[in-house]
Parts: structure tokens; C-alpha cells; sequence
């Protein structure tokens, strides 16, 4: 979402610097921008397809390798069922419209309830509470960052991640324009992170206990009548939630989340009192086992206090390809829930995708329905899913796996067959999630800066002709001998939705938006602020926010009793907690195998306090080894006082170490990967996200 300008001699890339111009970003340029360069010319980037055969993997022709993976496909899902096939989309998917495209489609056509996606080791409790408290998964709130007075942030680290589920460039800028014009923003978090560091103030909290945080806030401002909630609440939801909260006051929740509650209270009426404030949690609080109830809370405090959909507040995009309005040429599913389950746990579907917590499972256990094939995406969920040992003991057991990914890594070493699309510098781009999710209306497309090779495919060509070929045979019909190309472009789906969209001539705007406009601005349209919504996009039958949705009323129980679990551990220390971390340079696992992002010093450590080292006899650098119910791995300490007493803290996306892959780069800082510590059972049962903070882990010190 950044606008980069590079300056290209002779086919090559000498100079990438932000784009001072951009309408959005604003000339921003962090660590990753400069990078695109190497992705690019990374000599590893396969751009070809490869057959593993007996004799090592062999380069193949497009044809071939295509008409080969679809018979296989149709063969294993006549013989097994469809639900026998199972599909994996890794989270560089929803950056590349054409593969997000096309490859729906894809899936679609394979009818298969075994669909993952990255959606359930990140973000699932936000689209989930979004559904069920405004009517669609995509209306996420956003804070207004720009015009917030105050600003509390649980469990995210925007200078590492630049939002994420909030769209926003410069972000370091952004949050000191907060406290430059008399504002404030506040983190909690069981880490001193790189944003809490320049934060007004930083609050460590036990992780998994951020919901008894919450409700003790909402509870202040109840008792405190500092509540001026939306117009679009039912009062008997007000009441109800009111309730919920009195069991939860901050002199009971203290000894739980190790935050005093004379702190919990001054938060909570600052907050209220701002000219604008918003409640922002990300990854920390949805990857536990509450994260759903946390997310819930989270909106409830915006919602009462008056900040959602306000100025200042929590607020909704209006993005130029409207996938939200059930009357746009490109809506989306508003969401569903649980309408199934996976076969082995019966955990909850959402939107049509079953949690990742259950695919090595359903690989791995025999009867009807067994995932017997495998395609995977723009993903490596072997370092990037919870016990991760286990789903690669799955993969090496399949009868046929196929991965589009440009990479030979951990999880696609597995595959019979790797596709590999073209890099994003050599397609045209336009983002249809991250515009969603962005501080402020905007749009931008970009041009492809360099052509593939002659013979490589783009993402959504492979899918495009892969779909076709499998209903050629569904039907009975011969394969050709050659690509099968489509006259539907990702281009052309996208300038009939920028048209039709509430900026284009369709709907009567003087911006007349379309994809010429926006070739013809390369550095971006601005499309204004954000702007109150409700209730015209509230997508509930009743045009009313559902406060207290059903399904969450009923996992109450399950807070409460652990509460009681909690308050009767004589030694909350007895094992430590484990949380994972990310850093501006490397927060996905292919940016191991870009040299000027491994960089400096390294990352791949345990953070533990130094008094609980001490304790441990641990010294700086010394080999640690790290245990759980799931797996042991072993890391050198890093010492810091930013870590909660009792909290170790360890990267994800490391464990480079493996056998049989080609990433020379990522292989010289191997590390070793948290997902063979994560537990493929620890889940917020409420959602099925997989619950990766918050992990009991022994640790000790190396001995020879």
C-alpha cells in the first residue's frame, strides 16, 4: 500500500525510494519497500515449473505439469470424495488481486469443505465479530488514527507490522502527531514493544488475560456513568452487556492480568473523556485462546463510549471497489459460521474455511473424508501454522500435493509439483483488502515495472487455465495441448468495479473513477477522510449493531471458569508463557531469503527478564532449551527487562534448517521455529483461531 518510485536503467532496478507524492503513504519507506528489488532478482526464485521425480527435482513444461495435476486431482476426488482435496492460502494471497481472484474461483470449483487460509492464525476473531456485530466480516473498524485523541492499543505493534487490519503508512509519524496536539496512546502489552517504547504509557499484561482487562473498562465506565453509547445499540443490549461486566471490577481482574486497578480505572476515564479515543487490539489479543471475546470488547468499549463511527474514533472505509455492498459488482460473502465443522474435532467453519489448527489432523486420520491431496498457495504453513512438526509429518505422507509459490521451502519441498507465478514486480496490482482495512479513502493501481521471462505465468493465469482443465475432464472433454487462456483479465474485473463502484460514473460521482483514471495517476487519488456510515452500511437486518450476539453470550462461561482456574494457581510462574514476536524486516518467513533484511544481529532469540534468568542460571547468548506439550527447540537468550516477569517471547517464521529446500540466504540464519513449540489443540474454541499466545513452556538452560 505504500506508493514506491524506482528509477530503472537497462532492465535493472538502481535506486527505490518512497514516493513523496503518494496521496497516501506520504513518501514513507520502511525496511521491506527497498527489497522488492531482490525478491525479484533472487537467484533461488524459481520461475518454472518443477516435477519432483526419483531422480531430484526436474524442470517441466507448463502444459504438461497443468494437464498432469488436474488429472490427479479429478482422480483422487472421484476415488475419495471432494472433501479428499484439501487448499491452503497463505497471506500474500489477499496482496495480489489476481491470484485472489482467480483463485477463489479455483476453489469453487474443487467444492471442498477442506479450504484454510492464513485468516485463522491471525485474524479470524476481527471478520467474526464483524459479522456478528455489523452484519458483514469485512467491516472491520479502523481507528482514526489522524484525528484520535487517544489511543489504546493491546496486543499490537504497529512500528513492526504498519497496522495490519489497519492500513496505515507511517505509522511512527502518525502516533507522535497524536501526543504533538495534546493527545495520547497507551499499549498493553506482556512485551515492551518497539511502538510501546515510544508510547505515553506501557502497561504489561499476563498474556490471555486481556479480556477480564476490557470488561473491567467497560464496568468503570457503567459504574461510573461515563457511557454515551451509539444510537444504534437496543438498550436491553446496553443493560445485558452492563451485567456481563459488574462480574469482572478491576480489584478482582488485577490479580488476574497483574495490571493495578487504579490503572485499569484512570484508563478507563481517560478514555471516556477524550475528544475522540479508540480501542485497537491486533494479533496479540486475537491469537489467544479469548481472542474472540477479546475482539467483542474491544468494539463494545468503542461502541459505548461513543467513538464507533465517529470521528476520532473507530470508523469504516468507503473503499473505491465497494466489496461490502450487496448491490457491487464485486461483493463478497458477508460471512458464515459453523454451518459445518471439520470432520475430526468438529471445529467451526467461517466464511466457508475450516481452522488450520485441523489440517495436519485431517491429513493424518483415517476414514471417509481423509485429506488425501493437498494444494497450497503463497504459503509455507510448515513455520507458519501451530505445531508445525506434526503438519509436516502430514504432508510427507500424502498421496499427491501441488504448491504455487515461487520458493522451495519447508512446506513446498513436500509438493509433487511447484508452480511458480511471476514476482509482484512483474504484474499489475491493485489492492482490494488492504483499502478496506486503510486509515484513509484512497486507490491506487500499479503498473507492472518489468515483463516476465518468456514461459513464466502470473498467479491467476495458473488457476485460470488449472480450473478449466479440471471441468474439461468433470465433463469428459479432451485436454488441449496448449495454455488455456481466458479474455477475462483481473484488469478488466477491476475497471467494471471501479466504475460501478461509489466513486465511478455509475454512481453519479464527479471523480468518474475508473482504471484509466488511475493510470493515469500513479500516485494515487486521495478519496478523502473517513466518514460516519451508519446506518446506511450497517448490514444487519435491523440496521442496529448486535452488542451482545448470541454466540459470544454463550462462551461467557468458558472466561468464567477460567478465572477460577487462574485465581486457584498457587504459582502463576510454575511454567512460563510463551508469545510470539515480529520485526520490521522479516514478519513472513520468504523475507528470510533477502540479504539486506537479515541484517544485524540476531533475531531469532528468547527474550526472558533477567531476573527470571537469573533464577534459571541463564546468561546473555547462552543456549536455552525451550519445551511444550508439542515439541523442544533451542534458542540463545536475550536478556531484557522488556519482557513481562514470567513471559519468554521467540520470532515466528524461523526454522530455515531443513533438508531438501533452496534458500541459501534464510538457510545461513536458520533459527528454529516457535510453531514445533505452538499447540495444534490450543485454540479459542469460540472461533477456532489457533491460540498461539499464551503457550505454558519450560525453559532451561543448556547443559553440555
Amino acid at each position: 500500500m505504500c506508493g514506491l518510485r524506482m528509477e530503472i536503467e537497462d532492465d535493472t532496478i538502481v535506486a527505490v525510494r518512497g514516493d513523496k507524492d503518494d496521496a497516501f503513504s506520504r513518501g514513507h519507506l520502511c525496511a521491506k519497500g527497498p527489497e522488492l528489488k531482490n525478491l525479484y532478482e533472487d537467484p533461488d526464485r524459481l520461475r518454472y515449473p518443477l516435477k519432483r521425480t526419483a531422480n531430484g527435482w526436474e524442470q517441466v513444461d507448463w502444459v504438461s505439469a497443468l494437464s498432469d495435476i488436474a488429472k490427479r486431482l479429478v482422480e483422487i476426488q472421484g476415488k475419495y470424495g471432494n472433501d479428499s482435496v484439501a487448499v491452503y492460502s497463505g497471506n500474500p494471497s489477499v496482496h495480489n488481486y489476481g491470484s485472489m481472484l482467480f483463485g477463489q474461483r479455483f476453489i469453487g470449483r474443487l467444492r471442498t469443505k477442506n479450504n484454510y487460509s492464513a485468516t485463522s492464525v491471525d485474524q479470524l476473531p476481527h471478520q467474526l465479530l464483524s459479522y456478528w456485530m455489523f452484519g458483514h466480516q469485512l467491516m472491520v473498524p479502523i481507528p482514526d488514527i489522524d484525528r484520535t485523541n487517544f489511543f489504546l492499543i493491546l496486543g499490537g505493534n504497529p512500528f513492526a507490522s504498519n497496522g495490519s487490519l489497519m492500513t496505515v503508512p507511517d505509522v511512527k509519524k502518525r502516533l507522535k502527531e497524536i501526543q504533538e496536539r495534546g493527545g495520547k496512546y497507551v499499549v498493553v502489552d506482556p512485551r515492551k514493544t518497539e511502538t510501546a517504547v515510544h508510547a505515553d504509557e506501557h502497561h504489561f499484561i499476563r498474556p490471555g488475560t486481556d479480556a477480564f482487562f476490557l470488561f473491567s473498562i467497560i464496568d468503570i465506565l457503567f459504574k461510573k456513568k461515563l457511557t454515551n453509547p451509539s444510537p444504534f445499540v437496543n438498550e436491553e443490549d446496553l443493560r445485558e452487556l452492563e451485567t456481563f461486566a459488574s462480574k469482572y471490577p478491576a480489584k478482582e481482574t488485577q490479580k488476574l492480568t497483574g495490571i493495578p486497578a487504579e490503572t485499569t480505572e484512570r484508563i478507563a476515564l481517560e478514555f471516556a473523556n477524550a475528544k475522540g479515543a479508540v480501542c485497537y487490539g491486533r494479533v496479540g489479543v486475537s491469537t489467544q485462546a479469548f481472542g474472540a471475546l477479546c475482539q467483542w470488547l474491544i468494539n463494545s468499549i468503542n461502541v459505548i463510549t461513543g467513538n464507533m463511527d465517529s470521528i476520532g474514533g473507530a470508523m469504516f472505509t468507503l473503499p473505491a471497489v465497494d466489496m461490502i455492498d450487496p448491490k457491487g459488482v464485486m461483493k463478497s460473502s458477508p460471512g458464515s459460521f459453523h454451518h459445518y465443522g471439520s470432520r475430526v474435532r468438529n471445529l467451526p467453519e467461517f466464511n466457508e474455511e475450516l481452522p488450520v489448527a485441523a489440517l495436519a489432523e485431517e491429513i493424518l486420520t483415517p476414514g471417509e473424508g481423509q485429506v488425501k491431496a493437498f494444494v497450497s498457495s503463497a504459503g509455507n504453513p510448515v513455520l507458519s501454522t501451530p505445531n508445525g512438526a506434526q503438519l509436516e509429518k502430514a504432508l510427507s505422507g500424502l498421496e499427491f500435493m501441488v504448491s504455487v509459490d515461487f520458493y522451495l521451502n519447508e512446506t513446498t519441498k513436500h509438493a509433487h509439483y511447484i508452480l511458480p507465478p511471476s514476482s509482484a514486480l512483474e504484474h499489475d496490482h491493485y489492492d482490494l483488502v488492504f483499502n478496506i482495512f486503510a486509515v484513509r479513502n484512497t486507490a491506487r493501481y500499479n503498473q507492472p515495472a518489468f515483463e516476465p521471462q518468456e514461459g513464466m505465468l502470473h498467479d491467476w493465469e495458473i488457476f485460470s487455465d488449472l480450473t478449466k482443465r479440471i471441468e474439461l475432464l468433470k465433463s469428459g472433454k479432451p485436454l488441449p495441448s496448449e495454455l488455456i487462456r481466458t479474455k477475462i483479465t483481473p484488469s478488466a474485473i477491476l475497471d467494471h468495479a471501479l466504475k460501478s463502484g461509489p466513486y465511478g460514473e455509475k454512481s453519479g460521482s464527479s471523480i468518474e473513477m475508473s482504471l484509466e483514471l488511475l493510470k493515469n495517476s500513479p500516485h494515487g487519488v486521495d478519496l478523502g477522510a473517513l466518514k460516519p456510515c451508519f446506518p446506511n452500511r450497517l448490514w444487519t437486518e435491523d440496521k442496529k449493531i448486535r452488542l451482545t450476539p448470541k454466540e459470544v453470550v454463550g462462551d461467557l462461561d468458558r472466561l468464567w471458569k477460567h478465572r477460577e482456574k487462574l485465581l486457584a494457581e498457587a504459582d502463576p510462574r510454575d511454567n512460563f508463557l510463551l508469545i510470539g514476536r515480529r520485526h520490521l524486516r522479516n514478519n513472513n518467513s520468504w523475507m528470510h531469503n533477502l540479504p539486506k533484511l537479515m541484517t544485524g544481529k540476531d533475531r531469532c532469540t528468547i527474550m526472558i527478564h533477567p531476573e527470571d534468568a537469573s533464577i534459571l542460571g541463564i546468561g546473555e547468548e547462552e543456549l536455552v532449551v525451550i519445551e511444550s506439550r508439542v515439541g523442544r527447540i533451542q534458542l540463545p537468550a536475550e536478556l531484557t527487562d522488556e519482557m513481562m516477569r514470567g513471559v519468554v517471547s521467540i520470532p515466528h517464521g524461523f526454522g530455515h534448517g531443513k533438508e531438501g529446500t533452496s534458500m541459501n540466504v534464510a538457510a545461513k540464519f536458520a533459527g528454529s521455529s516457535i510453531n514445533d513449540l505452538t499447540d495444534d489443540q490450543a485454540l479459542d474454541e469460540l472461533s477456532g483461531n489457533a491460540a498461539f499466545s499464551g503457550i505454558p513452556v519450560s525453559v532451561r538452560k543448556k547443559t553440555a
